[in-house]
C-alpha cells in the first residue's frame, strides 16, 4: 500500500514538471485559429467551416513547419468542442472517440486503410456531428493505399471527414485531390518567424543577441518547428545565446564564410578557397551536402556575381549534388566545384 502511494505521488510530481520539460514546439503550438502564424487566407476559409459546423475532406500541402498539423488540430478542436484534441481526452469506449490521427509514413500500407481506417470511419460519432481522421505525411502512402483510401473517403463521407497533410501535393493521386478542398501553406516570412520567436524569448526569459536571432531565422528557412527546436537546444546552457552558438548547434557554416569561399574561387584564388573548404569539412565537421546547399543558397542572393557566372555555378552545383548522392568522395567533389568556379574566370 505504501509502495502504491509513493508511486502515485511520483506520478503527480512528474505531471507537475511535465509542462516545463515538454518540447517548446508543443508548448507553443497554437491552440486557436487566430493564433496560427500568417496563412491569413487559409484562416478565413476555415473560419467559414467552423461557423457552419461542418467541413469537406481537406488536403493541407506545404513545406514542413508552416502550421499544417497545428491548423488541422485547431480546426478539429473548434468543430468538435466537446473533445479536447490537444489534451487527447478520450472516452472509456474507443467507439465514442470522434478523432483519429495517423502518421502515414509509418502506417502507409493498404492493410491500414482496409482495417484501421475503414473500421474507424464507418461508425457514426455519438458525441460529434462526424468523425475526423488526420493522415499526416500522406504523400508517403503507397499508390495502392491511396486508391483504397479514395474509395473509403467516398463511401463513408456521411460519417467521417478526412484531413490529409503532405509536403508535396503532386504525390497525392488526382482522384483524392478532386475529393478534397486543397489548402496550400506558404513558407513563413522572416518577419513572422521573428515575431514568433520574440514571444518565446520573453516567456522563457532567454538572453540572446540580435545576431543569434537572425541566425535562427536564417537556418530555419521559414520552418517554425525547426526554429523552436534550435532555440531550445541553444538555450539549454542558460547563458546568453550568441550567433556562433546557433551555427554550432545546427551544424551549419556561417553565411559569411561560404560567401568568402565563393569569392576566393571566382577571383582565381583556388588555394585560399580550398583552405576554407577544408576548415569547414575537417575542423568544423560539416557535411558536404549541407555545405553544397549553403553554396547554392548564397550564390542565388549574392549581388557581386554576374548572371552568367551564377548560371554556370548552379549547373555545376546540380551535378555535384548528384555525384554526392551516388556516393562520391565529398572532399574531392567540393574541391572540383571550386576548381570549376576558378576555371570560369580563366575562360
Amino acid at each position: 500500500m505504501i509502495e502504491r502511494k509513493d508511486s502515485i505521488t511520483q506520478k503527480v510530481r512528474n505531471l507537475q514538471v511535465g509542462y516545463k520539460q515538454m518540447l517548446w514546439a508543443e508548448k507553443y503550438r497554437p491552440r486557436l485559429l487566430k493564433d496560427i502564424i500568417n496563412q491569413q487566407e487559409i484562416k478565413n476559409r476555415l473560419k467559414g467551416f467552423i461557423d457552419a459546423s461542418t467541413m469537406p475532406h481537406l488536403l493541407f500541402a506545404g513545406p514542413p513547419g508552416t502550421g499544417k498539423t497545428s491548423t488541422a488540430l485547431v480546426l478539429i478542436n473548434e468543430l468538435l468542442s466537446d473533445f479536447d484534441v490537444f489534451g487527447r481526452k478520450e472516452d472509456s469506449l474507443q467507439t465514442n472517440v470522434p478523432y483519429l490521427e495517423l502518421n502515414a509514413s509509418d502506417e502507409r500500407g493498404i492493410n491500414v486503410v482496409r482495417e484501421r481506417i475503414k473500421n474507424f470511419a464507418h461508425l457514426m460519432a455519438i458525441n460529434a456531428p462526424f468523425r475526423v481522421i488526420v493522415l499526416d505525411e500522406a504523400d508517403s502512402m503507397t499508390s495502392d493505399a491511396q486508391h483504397a483510401l479514395r474509395r473509403t473517403m467516398e463511401k463513408y463521407s456521411s460519417t467521417c471527414r478526412f484531413i490529409l497533410i503532405c509536403n508535396y501535393s503532386s504525390k497525392i493521386i488526382e482522384p483524392i485531390q478532386s475529393r478534397c478542398a486543397v489548402f496550400r501553406f506558404a513558407p513563413l516570412s522572416k518577419k513572422d518567424t521573428k515575431k514568433y520567436l520574440q514571444n518565446i524569448f520573453k516567456t522563457e526569459k532567454i538572453a540572446i543577441t540580435p545576431e543569434a536571432a537572425d541566425a535562427i531565422i536564417y537556418v530555419s528557412e521559414g520552418d517554425l518547428r525547426r526554429a523552436t527546436n534550435i532555440l531550445q537546444s541553444a538555450a539549454i546552457s542558460g547563458k546568453e545565446i550568441s550567433e556562433d552558438d546557433i551555427y554550432k548547434a545546427t551544424g551549419k557554416a556561417q553565411p559569411q564564410e561560404i560567401r568568402k569561399m565563393i569569392k576566393y574561387a571566382i577571383t582565381g584564388a583556388f588555394k585560399e578557397s580550398r583552405k576554407l573548404l577544408l576548415e569547414l569539412i575537417i575542423k568544423q565537421g560539416l557535411s558536404a551536402q549541407d555545405i553544397l546547399k549553403q553554396i547554392h543558397r548564397e550564390t542565388t542572393v549574392m549581388t557581386d556575381i554576374d548572371d552568367r557566372t551564377k548560371v554556370e555555378m548552379i549547373k555545376m552545383i546540380g551535378e555535384i549534388d548528384f555525384r554526392l548522392t551516388e556516393g562520391s568522395n565529398p572532399e574531392i567533389q567540393l574541391s572540383a566545384l571550386l576548381a570549376h568556379l576558378v576555371g570560369l574566370q580563366l575562360e
